[in-house]
């Protein structure tokens, strides 16, 4: 089953199918049913998110020993540092996890705001190094005069002409008077020719966002040579875009930016000894070997990068620069996985018991017909039951659209040929798989899952990307529906649809006899703080899981899911009136008496207290009796 949902090609060995599961591969190997089982067990409910720390230092580990390697390789005398991007994921859980992880490397945090400044200045530990990106005030870089006064190593990236202006004002504001100035110091983001390709590509080329032209580089070195402060001129950063899925463009980008490392420092920038490749580095999500999202491994963007550095350092005759990047996909994508149940699959509606055929003799023709095929379908004959009774069911459907057969043949219709293709599913061995694949879009089920897509997944709503999905158990068992997931906003949106060109099965399961549930994987990076609150569904509850030295973990830092009060709250509703308000229509009903009142006050202040995910489909489909 470990080739149906793609394992080998986008678990980088982090999980491991072990029987019936799938496991962490880390440790005693807990499934992720398992983990799943003991959150639920302390009274949680709806979707989970796990968090795996020791994946975060796996990622970091490998980016530094990587280039590590490359260096040593080539002989490359430059250092290699890196920070990573609050902007892809400033969760307390992650960066908490991140800065423990960490320490042994020395990496540092870059911020793209205020905040992301505050959460910089107290998280990372002095001496590990902090980069500003972005557009800024006199007040955010006074921010950074004072990181920098705390002891921190702290680097401004000047995007426009206006920046470094300000940045004068405040250095002069900050050290007037002073023997020894203190200041962080500065980088140039450089607007290149080069940009990369795919859905970010803007960020680089002429026509980006950020970044100096070289008439402004030019103009900026002379504002600072004129103020002395060509001494704190220390990288040069560039970014091409995120999630680059070819190395090609990198190559081409970083020979720009070597070129325009190597002109300043022969101009006498002398302090300048840094090049910030900036993010990119790919995740592969695909499932599909067909469908790959990278065609490099780290160890080539590692050697090719140290390979062009030294290059260019070479033929100018200058220091070979230290490389920086600011890979936060990469480090943090993996490490969580986002859990939920499955609620219901909508072909389970469909019972042998529901049917409401008429006496003999009065059934149209082809719903007859259908009942017949679904009484005699055997393995021999199940091919051919079941292409008839999909051809049946586009005519019948035809004749109720014209009004020649009534809504009880309509649902025996639905219900027959659900049946029907349960059964031939069933029926048909795996030498009938070819056949079964190209009627997939014809027999694919609906899988209501208990999360959202806006708040969970927003880059699969918002660009189409995909994650990796699979169910945590039931792994020995042939899945066999095509599957299409429906959230629970209300919102045609909210759908991951079926997919021939990527298809996902999954297992048909009885939901109201015991639960199933999906993971999708590599959900860390981006997709919590982007994550929107359609319907007013919010982050889901979260937990930790840190392995020990022996092999043991321990589920800690439990954050659940807001409460609806908490949530109205946070849009600035008044809750004090409306608890009045909900507590006042009770009191003035007519309709109760006292007794009832006291009950649904309890009841309500019971449900204030939940999130917004639901606990049981039993509340849209009320459980037929059997």
């Amino acid at each position: 089953m470990t080739e149906k949902y793609g394992l080998p090609i986008w678990g980088e060995g982090n999980f491991i199918i072990d029987g019936d599961t799938v496991n962490v591969n880390y440790g005693s190997r807990p499934s992720l049913l398992q983990l799943t089982r003991e959150v639920r067990e302390k009274g949680y409910r709806g979707p989970l998110l796990l968090r795996f720390p020791h994946l975060i230092r796996k990622q970091i580990d490998t980016l530094f020993e990587t280039f590590h390697a490359a260096r040593e390789e080539f002989g490359y005398r430059g250092e290699f540092r890196a920070v990573f991007p609050l902007k892809v994921n400033q969760y307390p859980n992650f960066v908490h996890s991140l800065i423990d992880v960490s320490q042994a490397h020395s990496y540092g945090l870059e911020a793209g705001s205020k905040a992301e400044l505050i959460i910089a200045m107290a998280q990372t530990p002095v001496g590990a190094p902090i980069t500003v990106n972005g557009f800024k005030d006199k007040e955010m870089i006074s921010l950074a005069y004072i990181a920098a006064k705390s002891g921190h190593r702290i680097l401004l990236t000047i995007e426009g002409i206006n920046e470094l202006e300000t940045i004068i004002e405040v250095h002069r504001e900050f050290n007037e008077g002073r023997e020894q100035a203190v200041a962080p110091g500065i980088g140039m983001r450089i607007r290149l020719h080069s940009s990369g390709i795919g859905i970010w590509a803007k960020s680089g080329g002429y026509s980006s966002k950020f970044g100096l032209t070289s008439t402004e580089l030019l103009e900026a070195y002379e504002m600072l040579r004129r103020e002395a402060l060509l001494d704190r001129l220390a990288m040069i950063h560039f970014h091409i875009g995120s999630q680059m899925g070819e190395i090609g463009p990198l190559k081409k980008a970083l020979r720009e930016a070597g070129n325009i490392y190597a002109e300043l420092k022969r101009r006498g920038a002398e302090n300048l000894n840094a090049i910030n490749i900036g993010g990119g580095l790919a995740v592969e999500y695909s499932q599909h070997r067909s469908q790959a999202n990278r065609n490099y491994s780290i160890r080539e963007f590692a050697n090719d990068v140290v390979f062009a550095m030294q290059e260019i350092a070479r033929q100018k005759g200058v220091q070979e620069p230290d490389i920086f990047t600011e890979s936060g996909r990469f480090i943090a994508a993996p490490h969580a996985v986002l859990i939920a149940p499955v609620l219901e699959l909508f072909s389970q509606e469909y019972h042998e018991r529901s049917l409401r055929m008429k006496e003999e003799g009065k059934n149209p023709p082809l719903v007859q017909e259908l009942y017949d095929l679904y009484r005699s379908m055997t393995p021999r004959n199940a091919r051919e039951y079941l292409h008839d009774a999909l051809d049946h069911m586009e005519s019948l459907l035809t004749l109720f659209d014209l009004g020649y057969i009534d809504l009880e043949d309509r649902s025996n219709t639905e219900i027959l040929v659900n049946l029907i293709v349960k059964r031939a599913i069933r029926l048909l061995d795996s030498s009938a798989g070819e056949e079964l694949m190209r009627l997939r879009d014809r027999i694919q089920e609906k899988y209501l899952v208990n999360f959202s897509i806006f708040q969970s997944l927003p880059d699969f709503w918002g660009l189409g990307q995909l994650f990796p999905v699979m169910p945590l158990h039931h792994l020995t068992e042939r899945p066999t529906r095509p599957a299409s997931l429906w959230d629970i906003t209300c919102d045609s949106d909210g759908e991951i649809a079926f997919d021939p060109d990527a298809p996902l099965l999954l297992h048909d399961i009885d939901v109201e006899e015991e639960e199933y549930f999906l993971g999708f994987f590599l959900t860390g990076a981006y997709q919590e703080v982007l994550g929107m609150r359609h319907n007013l569904f919010t982050h889901p509850t979260e937990a930790v899981v840190v392995f020990d030295e022996e092999g043991g973990y321990e589920i800690r830092d439990i954050i659940e899911a807001q409460n609806l009060m908490d949530v109205l709250e946070d849009l600035d509703y008044d809750t004090g009136l409306i608890d009045k308000a909900l507590k006042s229509n009770l009191e003035e009903s007519p309709f109760i008496d006292e007794a009832e009142r006291q009950e649904l006050l309890g009841k309500l202040y019971l449900y204030l207290s939940e999130n917004s995910y639901l606990k049981t489909i039993q509340s849209i489909h009320p459980k037929e009796s059997r």
